[in-house]
């Protein structure tokens, strides 16, 4: 029999979860869901955000550079600083500066307010993503916690398949700050949410329950350690994670002038295939929590092939619709899964620190995401969106090499 345990267990010990306990983790995974849409709805809106800035796309695509820097920042630190504070107080006010965010960043008529808000929601961003994969496990009975990892990091799929083209639409209707501010809301109900809906959560305990300061598999210690994790599997898998999501992002951050410019697709049909991309990511991200569970290492690896694939396929048939829809599903469906994925690995690689290895993989992952957007707007700025996309397929190619030859997490144990 294979486990399904993908990280120490600190939740109830009931055997069966309960439907209180299942809507908490709803109410988790919608607040990831409007966490990332905000983070990633200058994607679908960058057009006219940067004529409502009066600035160029390349300009305004930076501004998931400056989220993703701050929150690469924040999301590391949160864990750190915690101390025996109730996470789920931390949470819903993480929530509610949240929406400051978006609700400056509707304000905003220039570039220099634009970045003040993305600074703001960075910060809310890295305390709500970095706390919520790691307090998923801690909400249903242990059976459960793969399902609950994936319905929590689900919210982040979810945010391409509902968030971003929903975004897409009411900007198309209304404007891009009705769009930001529509999220405002959104998050102070969630804020209201999890104070309701989650127990309290205070700092966890040893998960093993011997208080004892023994070696994990990560090389480090555990029982109140506040370090960060190291050892080869943790740092190869986010050496893997900082080129592959910088490659993503460098294109994806990019995609609706791909879709305008080289595709030809009005706004209307821009929103139908991120649309279709984000359905193709919500089955991915199911399919790798499932898979990943089992050979953490085998589905990032795949994963990062198709993306590789994906964007590449872009780059030789984005001309012809039908192509281009092909690699967007594609691309969809290999994304999709990386944040699901990658967390398996990073929580098999440190099992017993799993609070301080979500935050430095969140953290690298949301730096990459900044790094991806800045390098996508200087490789368009510069030479063209083709460059940009065959750039990307090559440093995803060489994550693919780094995945391959470091160092691999911990296997699944197995019982009689």
């Amino acid at each position: 029999m294979v486990s399904q345990t993908p990280v120490a267990h600190t939740g109830p010990p009931s055997i069966r979860t309960t439907s209180w306990q299942w809507l908490s983790v709803l109410v988790l995974s919608l607040s990831t869901f409007v966490v990332v849409t905000s983070e990633m709805l200058p994607v679908g809106v960058l057009t006219p955000m940067a004529d409502g800035l009066r600035v160029t796309p390349g300009t305004a695509g930076f501004s998931l550079t400056v989220t993703g820097l701050v929150t690469a920042v924040t999301a590391p630190a949160v864990p750190r600083l915690l101390g025996a504070r109730d996470r789920r107080a931390v949470l819903a006010a993480a929530m509610v500066v949240l929406a400051l965010g978006n609700v400056l960043t509707a304000l905003a008529h220039g570039f220099g307010l634009l970045v003040v808000s993305r600074i703001v929601l960075g910060i809310g961003m890295g305390a709500v993503w970095g706390l919520a994969a790691a307090v998923a496990p801690r909400l249903v009975a242990p059976r459960d916690i793969a399902l609950a990892v994936s319905v929590t990091v689900g919210g982040v799929a979810a945010a391409s398949v509902v968030g971003v083209p929903l975004g897409t639409l009411v900007s198309n209707a209304f404007g891009w700050r009705a769009a930001f501010a529509t999220l405002a809301g959104g998050a102070v109900l969630l804020a209201a949410g999890l104070l309701l809906a989650l127990p309290r959560l205070p700092r966890p305990e040893n998960p093993a329950g011997t208080g004892d300061r023994t070696a994990d598999p990560s090389g480090e210690t555990r029982g109140g350690d506040v370090s960060l994790p190291r050892g080869r599997p943790v740092l190869g898998g986010l050496l893997l994670v900082l080129l592959l999501v910088t490659a993503h992002f460098a294109a994806y951050t990019y995609v609706r002038p791909v879709l305008e410019e080289r595709t030809g697709l009005d706004p209307g049909a821009v929103a139908l295939v991120l649309l279709v991309y984000g359905l193709f990511g919500l089955a991915g991200n199911f399919a790798a929590g499932s898979l990943a569970v089992r050979r953490a290492r085998g589905t990032v690896l795949g994963l990062t092939a198709g993306i590789a694939l994906s964007i590449a396929l872009l780059a030789l048939f984005g001309a012809t619709a039908g192509a281009a829809g092909v690699a967007v599903a594609l691309w969809g469906l290999t994304y999709g899964g990386l944040s699901v994925a990658g967390q398996i690995w990073m929580t098999r690689a440190a099992p017993h620190r799993v609070e301080q290895v979500t935050g430095v993989y969140v953290g690298v992952f949301t730096g990459a995401i900044a790094l991806g957007a800045f390098l996508g707007g200087t490789v368009v700025e510069a030479a063209g969106i083709t460059t940009l996309l065959w750039s990307a397929t090559a440093l995803a190619v060489v994550a693919f090499g780094v995945g391959l030859t470091g160092g691999r997490p911990a296997a699944v144990k197995r019982h009689p």
